[in-house]
């Protein structure tokens, strides 16, 4: 049996994706690699078709057209046999001494004959064109090394989430989640940390610095001029996260669940309002009312708890220019703050 899928969702990575793929190789018969190429037009599919004549009992390719990176993850996961999936991002990758721990602690959990739903690690912002970096960790929020439940997880500050670099599911329950990601949209790892979270019960943080988080390249989606410029994008990815669960729904979950919830809703309505209001036109002004008039619809008091009580109610009561004027201020320094500009 496969510990963990891990899926590769490429497009154009001819330039990056060796050093990501030779970091999860590492792992050996453990893991299985599933390298999905998204219609690239360099030489992605020749190096992703090597790896797996090399090494064919544990890479497998999947060849696709376009769908973007939320496409990607939707057809590994699809194809993805072990017990639990992780992403991979093709110009990432994992540290070799933290994946080996990793699975160390899994096997000693299997024989034991208790498996978390979800395992937690430490991800890396990684920026080598300034030789820095800066660890997210998570050893304020929860106890490391021990099995636990949602009670037992602390109250996240605002500028701290479980991003997608640190989550690794059990792929069973990621299923059951029915959590299938937007195509031709960047930002969906927002999503996919964080629908499947109720179907995760038992949580175990290991305390390693597994995940390098690549920062630097100008195409990236944490770029802000693309962040300003693909709006519309997360605007579609924060309407999924609304519709995904009804706030009486919130509201049910146990106590250290919806907190989490709606921390994460909160923070991700921040940088949605933030990437459409750090420009000023008429159809940003359009689709910002369209957007809150789908939550509104769909969900009174869910909208009403973003739209009055959360993070973002402040800046929403401030004119337009000053409202974007504030929050690119907000977001530059949290960018400062944690490595990203």
């Amino acid at each position: 049996m496969k510990l963990i899928s891990f899926v590769v969702p490429c497009y154009n990575s001819q330039a990056y994706m060796k050093k990501c793929i030779d970091s999860l190789l590492t792992a050996g018969e453990d893991a299985e690699i599933i390298i999905v190429n998204d219609g690239s037009t360099d030489i992605t599919l020749k190096i992703a078709k090597t790896y797996r004549a090399n090494f064919p009992g544990i890479v497998k390719v999947i060849d696709k057209p376009n769908g973007g990176h939320g496409s990607g993850v939707n057809a590994g996961l699809k194809e993805a046999e072990g017990l639990y999936f992780k992403v991979v991002d093709s110009d990432d990758w994992l540290d070799t001494d933290a994946l080996r721990k990793l699975l160390d602690t899994i096997k000693s959990h299997i024989s034991a004959g208790q498996s978390p739903d979800l395992y937690i690690t430490n991800f890396v912002y990684d920026k080598p064109s300034v030789n820095d970096t800066f660890v997210s960790h998570y050893r304020k929020q929860m106890p490391a090394g021990k099995f636990i439940t949602w009670a037992e997880v602390k109250k996240f500050r605002y500028s701290k989430m479980m991003l997608m670099h640190a989550l690794l599911y059990k792929r069973e329950n990621l299923v059951k989640s029915g959590t299938v990601l937007p195509e031709h949209t960047f930002y969906v790892d927002n999503l996919f940390a964080y629908r499947p979270l109720p179907y995760m019960n038992t949580l175990y943080y290991l305390d390693v610095d597994l995940y390098h988080y690549f920062i630097g390249r100008s195409d990236q989606s944490v770029n802000i001029k693309n962040i300003v410029k693909r709006y519309e994008q997360q605007q579609r990815v924060m309407r999924e996260m609304t519709d995904s669960y009804t706030w009486q729904q919130i509201k049910e979950m146990p106590k250290g669940l919806k907190r989490y919830m709606w921390h994460n809703l909160e923070v991700i309505m921040v940088n949605t309002v933030f990437f459409t209001c750090a420009d000023c036109s008429k159809e940003r002004k359009d689709d910002l009312k369209a957007m809150w008039k789908h939550i509104k619809e769909r969900d009174a008091a869910l909208y009403r708890k973003l739209r009055y009580f959360s993070y973002v109610s402040f800046p929403m009561m401030l004119p337009w220019r000053l409202r974007g004027w504030v929050m690119t201020k907000g977001y530059l320094y949290l960018c400062k703050k944690i490595k990203l500009g």
